[in-house]
């Protein structure tokens, strides 16, 4: 399926292309400030994943579904000249790019993962899906505003949460809001991520980035431990919440500097 994908940055021959990928209940636009800000002159290609904002709703959205879609928008969006080309993926999109990159082989110069969401606690996972399905609506805008800052978004500026707000944010047929995603999609992405974790392909230049804050973590002791002592790998502690793009965006922006200039 054509996932809907937005594009920032110059069109330029001679352009860096970064693949960008959101994470669970995201949507590709959240990936413009760090664009506009940080990375102008890079291109970012961030699309929507399935049964998320504008792309198709309609299953399946299993990793394997997801990973068809992507690689229809690296052929689309990414021209062979400009390949290899750097991946950056946060919480659920930090899965899947370890498996895109698999996929695409030498086509993927670098990786950098944002607190990837991969091997989960299978119980933990099923009582996060359960709890999120139980509470997937909201009485109005503010409702869905408070409850955002409950949920990771304390430290995110105003002005970011009201553009997620205003993009994201649509009414439901049941009258109340909603965040614009598929609610059966996120319950499948939760299963999704408690299968085993994968590992970068061997040699590939990979920055992991480890939201200290978060409680459970995201990243697992055992995915972590296989990352250490890899000379290719390189894992990076941030002082922040699970948002790592908007929470730390100048360290996002480094690494995948770091990344465009060959690792």
């Amino acid at each position: 399926m054509s996932l809907t994908t937005h594009v920032f940055g110059p069109d330029a021959d001679d352009t860096a292309h970064i693949l960008a990928l959101h994470g669970l209940t995201g949507h590709g636009r959240r990936w413009a400030a760090l664009a506009r800000e940080h990375l102008a002159d890079l291109r970012i290609v961030a699309p929507d994943l399935l049964g998320h904002g504008r792309s198709p709703w309609t299953p399946p959205w299993s990793f394997d579904d997801h990973l068809d879609a992507l690689a229809a928008v690296v052929d689309m969006y990414i021209p062979p000249t400009r390949r290899p080309f750097v991946i950056v993926g946060h919480s659920f999109g930090g899965a899947l790019a370890v498996r895109l990159a698999h996929r695409l082989g030498d086509a993927v110069g670098g990786l950098v993962l944002l607190d990837p969401a991969q091997g989960l606690d299978p119980p933990w996972a099923l009582e996060v899906a359960t709890d999120s399905l139980a509470n997937w609506d909201y009485a109005d805008a503010d409702h869905a505003r408070s409850t955002k800052r409950d949920e990771g978004w304390a430290d995110i500026p105003e002005a970011l949460l009201d553009k997620e707000i205003d993009e994201h944010l649509i009414p439901l047929a049941n009258g109340r809001m909603g965040w614009r995603v598929s609610a059966p999609a996120a319950a499948t992405a939760w299963s999704e991520m408690a299968r085993d974790a994968v590992l970068p392909p061997a040699g590939l230049p990979t920055a992991v980035v480890v939201a200290d804050r978060v409680r459970p973590p995201f990243v697992g002791a055992d995915f972590l431990a296989s990352c250490v002592g890899v000379e290719s790998t390189r894992v990076v502690h941030a002082d922040c919440g699970h948002m790592v793009p908007y929470l730390a965006p100048e360290l996002t922006a480094a690494l995948i500097r770091e990344m465009v200039g060959g690792g």
